[in-house]
């Protein structure tokens, strides 16, 4: 993946269309049009109606050197504000802040501003920054609109955690402009398709293992290095299988999800895609143990201890390994203690081409954040990343799978 610098210097003459909705967070997107304007690009911009109580479009038309539009025409001349022509005109169609209602608008062909017509008549890559308080965000309304917008191909920047207008705190900031600058340059910048014609697998998440219809066994997983990882490669080229445990991410553009909760099912379904695939990334939390019964009612509070039996599970990674061959198969390690040593012992073990290795000691690294730190170690040494976006850890690593088929 781009440096900041390098995916923003891509946007030298590129030509983005800035739609801003009704959000607190419309403030920010005088500093993005004035990032995108220092970095060499076009902006026209197209707001809704309640995006002007928020911010001027003086404001917008002094940074962007364009008039606004706002309306379908304009009352005082009669002349057509042409969405058509606004979504042949653009390289990228940028909707930030995103609102809650239009993204609900988007997934549902919602037409009843020129911001959202314009949406369905662009022929451009589309990208919404959502901006919303955390409730909001979190809704599964509105998760399940993120998921419909992903799957037809819509990109979406990732909302931070931070303190929001509400006074609460939690997920619903919009990013801030200059990573939203460098997600679009980054996008724009031509990638070769250096994986066309390879199927890859790739795992991810949280498995869940049940102790009775209400309790389970999991850990902190979120997903976030594993749906990096698959938005990755499968804009690489390569047909990309995501088998994903319990998550809220959307699906990266191009990839194919498939949905499990439990190691058994991840077990099953690894196996299944590994027959056709030419190798397999394996990033997944798969848990190690899991209840030896399974209760089919809820397991009452008694006055003394409660003791539940674990059987193992069955491990995918070394059941891979035992099949892969001449295949690619890339492990993962996050570690707490003797960190190198586990994991060159697990490369070992489970027959992997290379394992990436986190360890929980490592700010910035680890589970839920977006960004890692990271050691690439092979049988032919290790490689030391820095702190890094996982977008970037993800872009490195598929690199190295670059190298592997390019043998």
């Amino acid at each position: 993946m781009a440096s900041g610098n390098a995916a923003t210097a891509s946007l030298a003459g590129r030509r983005i269309l800035l739609g801003i909705t009704g959000s607190i967070a419309a403030y920010k997107a005088a500093m993005l049009c004035r990032l995108l304007k220092t970095a060499g690009a076009e902006v026209r911009v197209v707001m809704t109606p309640l995006a002007k109580q928020f911010i001027t479009p003086l404001t917008m038309a002094t940074l962007s050197k364009n008039p606004i539009l706002v309306e379908f025409f304009d009352p005082e001349n009669g002349a057509w504000n042409s969405h058509v022509s606004l979504g042949e005109w653009a390289d990228c169609y940028l909707i930030a802040p995103a609102t809650a209602n239009t993204l609900a608008k988007m997934a549902t062909g919602v037409a009843d501003n020129l911001l959202l017509t314009t949406y369905l008549s662009a022929r451009c890559p589309v990208v919404v920054a959502p901006a919303m308080d955390l409730d909001m965000y979190a809704h599964p309304a509105t998760q399940q609109n993120l998921r419909t917008l992903a799957k037809r191909g819509v990109r979406i920047v990732e909302p931070a955690e931070g303190e929001l207008a509400s006074g609460l705190t939690g997920k619903g900031r919009m990013a801030e402009p200059d990573a939203i600058a460098a997600f679009v340059g980054d996008l724009l910048t031509e990638k070769k398709k250096t994986l066309a014609g390879r199927r890859l697998i790739v795992t991810a998440g949280a498995t869940i293992e049940a102790i009775d219809p209400v309790r389970f066994i999991s850990n902190h997983s979120s997903g976030k290095m594993g749906y990096a990882i698959a938005g990755e490669l499968a804009a690489r080229g390569a047909e990309v299988t995501l088998i994903s445990g319990r998550t809220a991410l959307p699906v990266p553009p191009g990839v194919e999800r498939v949905d499990v909760l439990s190691a058994e099912e991840m077990y099953n379904a690894a196996v299944r895609a590994f027959e056709r695939a030419d190798g397999a990334v394996m990033c997944a939390a798969v848990a190690d143990y899991t209840p030896a019964e399974v209760s089919d009612t809820k397991l009452k509070k008694g006055d003394g201890e409660l003791f539940i039996r674990l059987r193992r599970t069955r491990d995918i990674a070394a059941e891979l390994g035992a099949r892969k061959g001449g295949r690619l198969l890339v492990g993962f390690a996050l570690e707490t203690d003797d960190e190198e040593a586990h994991a060159e012992s697990k490369l070992e073990r489970k027959n992997f081409d290379f394992i990436v290795l986190n360890s929980l000691r490592d700010a910035g690294a680890g589970f839920r954040g977006d960004t890692n730190k990271v050691t690439l170690i092979d049988r032919t040494g290790r490689e030391a990343l820095p702190l890094l976006s996982k977008r970037e850890v993800a872009a490195r690593i598929a690199d190295r799978i670059e190298a592997f088929f390019a043998r």
